[in-house]
């Protein structure tokens, strides 16, 4: 079974129940899901937090369209999820017969992976292996608002910034490193792993959260971000912008609630995030020894036509997390702006030479033409 057709029976699973009612509704509400659950306290009295904690999941960002309004997956559906993920990854395990060129790969190999991207085969990824539940419900989307669970469109101002952001038509992805995307120059991590909001892709989904009486910090294994978060404090006045943002935290009984301004325009969310207006507001809670429900806002007036509101469950993991050693023995970089040196010497374009370029893990949003 080639990977293509497990990812195809993934699809047709889920259409084959997406008619089917479900009465039951998300629980939204850290209490109702904890159930009564308190988390232990560490030594300055709160709620503990600290420790190693994965993101993985297989739910996807935005909702299947099929399912309209629907959050919550029938216990057939999310087998039927399961199940095809772990025939795309018993397929990607198989050893590749070394005679093969690469012209003898698939042009699609799964995952999103096309032409010479198969090379990134299923042995470099870990995107997991489970639906996410909350309160025992199989998630369809980690957005649960818009209530479709998709993203919401763009406003006329931020498509007007992308096509800035994209140039000239003239000028193309691989000019030069700083066309490249944050992940590939190893300044940020790939996708949004660091947030805010903080999201699960294709790999590297680790955290190791660690507390004082001031100060939380999350240490993020993609590219090796760390994330401040200062305590009872007020956002720097300065206006300066930081990368992962200004992030002020403070408690609301079992919840941590973080406030995020100040992000860098370039570290964005499928186009979100370049205006200076983008808030992001997050919401830790322990719900049980193995599970933190974290929850997110973004609100960006000037990108994005409607506030966005996501949920996803951390669960404990083995520790510790390792470095991410993004630059040591990478030639990556170096190679992809040689190779279009090459084709442009051979009179030819690198495909993906116009317009914008996505970070792995998301679709970029893309000008109106």
């Amino acid at each position: 079974m080639t990977r293509t057709l497990a990812a195809a029976l993934a699809c047709t699973a889920l259409t084959a129940f997406a008619a089917l009612p479900v009465a039951v509704q998300a629980q939204t509400s850290a209490a109702a899901i904890a159930k009564g659950y308190k988390a232990p306290r560490n030594h300055w009295g709160q709620p503990d937090l600290s420790g190693a904690w994965t993101n993985a999941t297989i739910t996807p960002f935005e909702r299947d369209p099929k399912l309209g309004d629907r959050l919550v997956l029938t216990p057939q559906e999310a087998a039927a999820l399961e199940g095809a993920n772990a025939q795309l990854n018993a397929e990607g395990a198989k050893p590749t017969d070394p005679s093969l060129k690469v012209t003898d790969l698939p042009y699609e190999c799964g995952r999103g992976f096309k032409g010479v991207d198969c090379g990134y085969n299923n042995f470099w990824v870990d995107p997991g292996t489970k639906i996410i539940r909350m309160n025992g419900e199989p998630r369809a989307s980690v957005i649960v608002e818009p209530k479709n669970g998709r993203m919401p469109p763009l406003t006329a101002e931020a498509m007007k910034a992308i096509r800035a952001r994209a140039g000239n038509a003239r000028v193309g992805n691989f000019d030069g490193p700083e066309r490249r995307p944050l992940g590939e120059r190893c300044i940020m991590s790939f996708g949004s792993s660091a947030g805010p909001p903080m999201l699960p892709s294709l790999y590297n989904n680790n955290y190791a959260i660690m507390q004082t009486g001031d100060t939380v910090m999350i240490q993020v294994e993609m590219v090796h971000d760390t994330r401040l978060i200062r305590l009872n404090a007020e956002h720097d006045r300065s206006g300066v912008r930081r990368w992962m943002g200004d992030s002020v935290g403070h408690w609301e009984g079992e919840t941590l609630v973080v406030d995020t301004i100040n992000m860098r325009p370039e570290q964005t969310l499928r186009g979100g995030g370049s205006a200076a207006g983008l808030h992001v507001v997050e919401r830790f809670t322990r719900i049980s020894p193995q599970q933190i429900l974290y929850q997110f806002e973004l609100d960006d007036p000037a990108t994005y036509t409607a506030p966005i509101k996501g949920e996803v469950a951390f669960n404990t993991t083995k520790g510790p997390i390792y470095e991410y050693a993004c630059h040591e023995g990478n030639y990556a970089l170096p190679g992809i702006l040689a190779g279009a040196r090459a084709e442009e010497k051979a009179g030819r374009e690198m495909e993906g030479n116009r317009g914008e370029i996505k970070e792995e893990g998301e679709e970029a949003a893309k000008p109106a033409p």
